[in-house]
């Protein structure tokens, strides 16, 4: 069996690899693949792009390097990383980015832009053997994901997985509505929802080893002081940090992968519970879906299913002045 760099079973060949080139660096890379007869052709926003058997090269203006293909794995390790870094990377992240491996909580939600279904807040604490354990797994954004049962498959991993901790918050729909007549903020509810996750998983700090150095979410809100303002006394215990497009931390991204299946195994609930199938999002379909509880259940039920202060509402409802409040522009976002 061949081995990995790090020591451990082979996985899958890379088949795709990204990362930034100086100027020197591509030029050094053009060069090369001009010396080796690659192809050229035109892809919008790059400054070339080339292809030859199975690696595919595109350098975008940006200086992103995209290497795609059944061949990326020995193009990487013979001829970029040789040749055009000067450094070993592939295998070596952990190395060249200690920071991967540190112990740390990763926090995101599920249903933020769904007029149907509760709000999914999850929490998920990694150490170093958990993350190296997911490599090759597939865990990723769960945005990215277009399959439930990926969804499912990836949330039960995570949850099985040693040296991983995981707490949900779900908040139901009444509920959910209760804390919007209250707050008036979809922000605020979330900042409270992921303060909530930390606080519940710092209680269970006895299972972590080691403990946690921070906890990382994405940065929903104008202000980072929000979500501070919200943390509650174990979560002060660790360093806050937001950032846009957090996801693309591991922690992150299996918080994200078990808030999203915490959301469709609540949602597929209330189907079974209602006799009605409840569309994702806030679209047209959603709309109709709508009219049709509302019809058989009458309207005053529709807090139970529903968030009550997209607009979404007041159309069902059938007027613009049904009482329920409008939300801003991200209320209606996608998680």
């Amino acid at each position: 069996m061949r081995l990995s760099r790090l020591g451990s079973p082979a996985v899958k060949p890379l088949t795709s690899y990204a990362c930034k080139l100086t100027d020197a660096q591509s030029k050094a890379l053009l060069a090369w693949l001009r010396n080796q007869d690659f192809e050229f052709r035109d892809v919008p926003y790059a400054r070339y792009a080339a292809a030859k058997e199975n690696a595919n090269v595109v350098f975008y203006e940006s200086g992103k390097l995209v290497v795609q293909g059944k061949g990326t794995q020995e193009f990487v390790e013979f001829v970029l990383e040789p040749q055009i870094l000067g450094e070993a990377r592939l295998g070596y992240e952990s190395i060249l980015n200690p920071e991967i491996l540190l112990p740390r909580i990763g926090v995101d939600e599920s249903g933020k832009g769904d007029f149907f279904g509760p709000l999914c807040i999850a929490g998920v604490y990694v150490n170093s053997q958990a993350i190296k354990s997911w490599d090759g797994s597939g865990i990723r954004d769960s945005k990215k994901i277009s399959s439930d049962k990926t969804i499912a498959d990836l949330a039960g991993l995570i949850n099985r997985t040693t040296g991983c901790v995981t707490r949900v918050v779900p908040i139901g729909n009444e509920a959910y509505n209760r804390l919007f007549r209250r707050l008036h903020s979809v922000n605020t509810i979330l900042a409270w929802g992921h303060a909530r996750a930390i606080e519940n998983l710092m209680l269970q700090k006895h299972r972590m080893n080691p403990p946690p150095v921070r906890a990382i979410s994405d940065q929903f809100a104008a202000k980072k002081e929000v979500v501070a303002r919200a943390l509650m006394s174990l979560g002060r215990e660790i360093e806050l940090v937001q950032r846009h497009k957090a996801e693309a931390d591991i922690a992150v991204a299996a918080a994200s992968i078990l808030a999203r299946h915490e959301f469709l195994t609540r949602l597929a609930a209330m189907d079974k519970k209602w006799g009605l199938h409840f569309p994702k999002g806030a679209s047209e379909v959603v709309e109709s879906a709508g009219r049709e509880f509302v019809a058989k259940h009458g309207p005053e039920r529709l807090p139970e299913v529903a968030k009550t202060h997209f607009k979404t509402a007041a159309r069902v409802l059938g007027s613009a002045n049904s009482g329920t409040a409008k939300p801003d522009a991200r209320d209606a976002a996608s998680d």
